[in-house]
């Protein structure tokens, strides 16, 4: 992935550097900052065990306005960095990372839980996907922002589906519906069933007698899911089967913060 994003970078222009991207006020530059924000970040506190300081009200209005506060610090500062200092610590760093992760036991406590699944705690492999999902949806960013073609190899694409349908109980958690009815979601060729048990509970692959499904291509799910699509154009770009009432949760469905 961390590959990826340094060829893509390296055949940007410098007009295509400060391309706007579907990030608000954001250009490719920024984005592309703001990706080695989070791999800074992530080797600092998670690897190096470092923790900056933080005002005391800081959360003060809330996890995502602390998010987006943080966020937009470290893109302003960074617009002193030429592209060259960018793509040669992405280089650098995002390696770091990609080996850091492979030392990580994924069963074990993540340090930072996976809010948008509605988890208090998470284990470190969720935690890593969260990463991956991050690295992949702001590269597609890019790629949409300077035309290039979109980084769908099943390799990438699969696993940031995968890893962003585990927001789906969440955002049932207010939907009533009787005991054992079950959603369906497909999304190209894989399917994800959430039923209702105790609570919503997600499973792996179709049910074979669902109230409802959903079904779109990968294209649209990601960008619903990442705030590219409004509720109204993913619906418009999807098919529902069964009972409409079930199916209105999932087109506001978000795999994100912020």
């Amino acid at each position: 992935m961390n590959d990826e994003l340094v060829a893509l970078l390296r055949g940007l222009t410098a007009e295509e550097w400060n391309a706007p991207t579907a990030a608000p006020a954001w250009s490719v530059k920024d984005v592309s900052s703001h990706l080695l924000d989070t791999t800074l970040r992530r080797l600092s506190m998670h690897r190096d065990g470092y923790m900056p300081p933080i005002r005391g009200d800081a959360f003060a209005r809330g996890l995502t306005k602390f998010i987006n506060d943080t966020n937009a610090e470290w893109v302003s500062v960074s617009r002193r960095l030429s592209p060259a200092q960018i793509i040669d610590m992405h280089e650098r760093y995002g390696r770091q990372m990609a080996e850091f992760m492979t030392t990580l036991d994924p069963f074990a406590q993540a340090p930072i839980s996976v809010s948008w699944a509605g988890e208090e705690t998470s284990l470190n492999w969720f935690d890593t996907a969260r990463e991956l999902t991050e690295k992949w949806h702001h590269q597609q960013q890019i790629r949409d922002a300077v035309g290039r073609p979109p980084l769908y190899d099943p390799r990438y694409l699969r696993p940031v589906i995968d890893t962003f349908m585990r927001a789906l109980p969440f955002t049932y958690r207010d939907v009533e519906a009787p005991f054992g009815t079950a959603v369906v979601v497909r999304v190209d060729d894989d399917a994800w069933t959430i039923v209702r048990e105790e609570r919503w509970k997600l499973y792996r692959g179709q049910s074979d007698a669902p109230s409802t499904t959903i079904t779109m291509t990968a294209d649209t799910a990601w960008r619903l899911m990442t705030k590219g699509l409004k509720r109204g154009e993913a619906s418009a770009r999807s098919q529902v089967q069964g009972e409409r009432k079930f199916a209105d949760a999932a087109f506001g469905m978000l795999a994100i913060v912020g």
